[in-house]
């Protein structure tokens, strides 16, 4: 017997509900009630009354049959996973309701001295720390009326997005910042904290350099926030149509190749746009991103803004600029609109660019309010003349960023005590050649570091058969731990979400790499075909159409053998649950876009794609495949690069050599 369910989350903690046949609401779905078409207008009336009596939000209808055992089952994929909790970790099923009435201790700070600790991270101040506290109380008050009934939905909606939090398919999600993608020890540590008082142990860490807690209760987010704020943490701006998070390379500060140290620029960046009175509602949500290095490692030719900063014959710092880059439904990278803007003029121009779109991006229709439609409609040309004209309109006086407050801000990122040492470690080279593991560990998963004697750690959160992005409390833990003994108390969080230890001894690596053995962070995958970006898709996410995880996993076990991705080299590989593409498929050298075909899943190929300085929108192969077929296509695609490559190419010169044809051919050759 076919019918429909009344679906809906429950208000105080976003559990995922299902009205029964007796008006009430219960959590597991083969308790619910099965409607027929005439019973609907009846069942949406008494949800709607929930709904005023702060109850439920989010109401909605699902097809749903009763099968011969009598157990109510779902019909769409969505809400199977939303009676089932996610695919991808079973042992999790639906968020518990236990009150939290007994959380554990803080965690304690960490075992190495204060200036160390804290090293490479932003001091905060007083002040800073009395703003993220009035910041949460203010959180705490409109969670109090929208608990009491004084404000709606629509009405709480605005402010629960700009401190971070969703309302997702299994309850509600959390994004905290990590401005630039930069932590303390410490700061993990709270993290770690986070996810087991209030969480069900793990924290996701995101291509926007942040990290997402998918189980908090709605109740209980202003105590997590305030927990957060007194490690130097908060969730501000991490939602809404606002400047969002920030992002830079994650070697900031660290890369030999480095020719500005972006971080007090990323952070000044932060300052200026942070509860900004002209910007704080755009026409959409409006990302960042900032580099030092000739080769782009912060994607910024994909964001609304992508800075490149440099120097000129003389020395002197100066930005390239960007916009109208970004990816979703229109990809798009971005336009140069100045090849050169000064420190001083630096906000006035940002401020300039903002203005424009503030005032013109469209404010009636969202698929096309983000700044990449409003140059592309304007055209470049005349974009960059409004910039240029409401640049020389600005006061140069009153927007200056004088070198003063360039010194304030740099004066609290203090450089670490670096030890004074060869520029090649005898120890290493000897750990390398005796080694193999771990000589092909430092091979992907090291980089370059401008200080003589040390290194840059890559801990990858992309184990075989993992979810990308997802790092345990015990994980964090030990990850706080290591920064504190090997890396100055200092950690970075990767857009392509993996987490570095910026600084590392040389003469340590190979003790370093010991700690990380049976510990699931020791995978010697960065850059290689297993380093998989994957949005959580369908299993958590209500704006999903397709599942991205478990293509992601399976993928990764297809590819297991470590010789195996040596061989293959160099390959991006992203995956998207939807449109939305919060997985960068669009600019992956191999690109994956999970879609809802007739209820069904199926999976959309792009190749060609990249995020670097050479940044390029991959191009759709052709027609899509199913759940069990797409892996065998990527198995497909990696035989046929590997066929028609030269000595020394990666997958991304192969196909820029030879392009499309062969892939598509090796794709439909033989019918799935």
């Amino acid at each position: 017997m076919s019918g429909n369910v009344i679906a809906a989350n429950r208000l105080r903690d976003g559990i995922a509900v299902w009205l029964d046949p007796h008006g009430t609401w219960v959590d597991r779905i083969d308790h619910a009630a099965l409607f027929a078409d005439a019973e609907l207008d009846d069942a949406r009336a008494i949800a709607a009354r929930s709904v005023g009596a702060q109850l439920v939000v989010g109401v909605e209808d699902a097809p749903a049959e009763r099968t011969d055992d009598g157990r109510i089952v779902a019909l769409s994929g969505r809400e199977r996973i939303r009676a089932a909790g996610p695919t991808v970790r079973t042992d999790l099923g639906k968020q518990a309701d236990a009150e939290v009435t007994d959380p554990l201790p803080l965690p304690a700070a960490g075992d190495v001295a204060a200036h160390a600790r804290f090293a490479g991270i932003y001091h905060y101040d007083d002040q800073d720390r009395q703003f993220l506290k009035e910041r949460v109380e203010q959180f705490r008050a409109q969670v109090n009326r929208r608990l009491a009934g004084e404000l709606t939905e629509d009405e709480f909606k605005p402010f629960r997005l700009m401190n971070g939090l969703y309302l997702q398919l299994h309850g509600y999600m959390l994004r905290v910042a990590v401005p630039y993608g930069v932590l303390s020890s410490d700061q993990v540590r709270r993290f770690a904290h986070v996810a087991r008082v209030y969480d069900k142990g793990y924290g996701h860490f995101t291509t926007r350099q942040n990290i997402q807690f998918n189980w908090p209760r709605l109740v209980d987010t202003p105590d997590i926030l305030l927990s957060l704020a007194e490690a130097d943490l908060h969730a501000i701006q991490t939602s809404g149509n606002c400047i969002r998070n920030v992002t830079t390379d994650q070697f900031a500060g660290a890369a030999a190749d480095e020719l500005v140290d972006p971080r007090v620029f990323a952070e000044i960046l932060r300052q200026w746009s942070t509860d900004h009175p002209e910007f704080t509602f755009l026409p959409r949500k409006f990302k960042i991103a900032i580099t030092g290095a000739p080769h782009d490692r912060a994607a910024v030719k994909v964001h609304d803004i992508g800075v490149l900063a440099k120097r000129n014959e003389a020395g002197e710092i100066g930005f390239e600029v960007y916009a109208g880059g970004g990816l979703g439904r229109t990809p798009l990278v971005a336009t140069k609109v100045r090849d050169w803007v000064s420190v001083p003029d630096f906000l006035r121009f940002m401020e300039a660019i903002l203005r424009v779109y503030n005032a013109l991006g469209r404010r009636d229709n969202i698929y096309k309010a983000r700044i990449k439609i409003l140059v592309r409609e304007m055209k470049p040309e005349n974009f960059i003349k409004m910039i240029d004209e409401e640049f020389a309109s600005m006061d140069p006086v009153r927007y200056r960023l004088d070198q003063s407050v360039i010194d304030a801000i740099a004066a609290r990122f203090p450089t670490p005590p670096f030890a004074d040492l060869p520029t090649v470690s005898d120890t290493f080279q000897q750990a390398r050649a005796d080694n193999r593991a771990f000589a092909t560990w430092v091979r992907t998963n090291t980089h370059a570091h401008k200080q003589a004697g040390y290194i840059s750690a890559i801990i990858s959160l992309k184990p075989i058969g993992g979810i990308p992005g997802d790092a345990s409390a015990d994980q964090m833990d030990l990850v706080a731990s290591l920064a504190d003994r090997y890396s100055f108390g200092e950690v970075r969080v990767t857009h392509e979400q993996n987490l570095v230890l910026p600084h590392v001894r040389q003469d340590a690596l190979f003790a370093l790499w010991q700690e990380l053995q049976g510990t699931g962070l020791e995978t010697a995958n960065i850059g290689l075909v297993t380093d998989i970006i994957a949005c959580p898709g369908l299993d958590y996410c209500a704006l999903a159409t397709a599942r991205s995880i478990p293509v992601a996993q399976r993928i990764s076990e297809r590819f297991a053998e470590l010789e195996q991705q040596h061989d293959i080299g160099g390959i991006t590989l992203n995956i998207s649950g939807c449109i939305n593409a919060c997985g960068h498929h669009h600019v992956g050298n191999i690109g994956i876009l999970g879609l809802d075909k007739a209820g069904v899943e199926y999976y959309q190929i792009t190749l060609g794609g990249a995020a670097d300085e050479q940044a390029a929108i991959g191009n759709i192969v052709g027609a899509g495949f199913s759940y069990e077929t797409v892996v065998d296509a990527v198995e497909d695609i990696v035989k046929v690069y590997l066929a028609q490559r030269q000595p020394g190419e990666q997958f991304i010169d192969t196909y820029r050599r030879v392009g499309l044809s062969p892939f598509k051919e090796g794709l439909y050759a033989t019918a799935r």
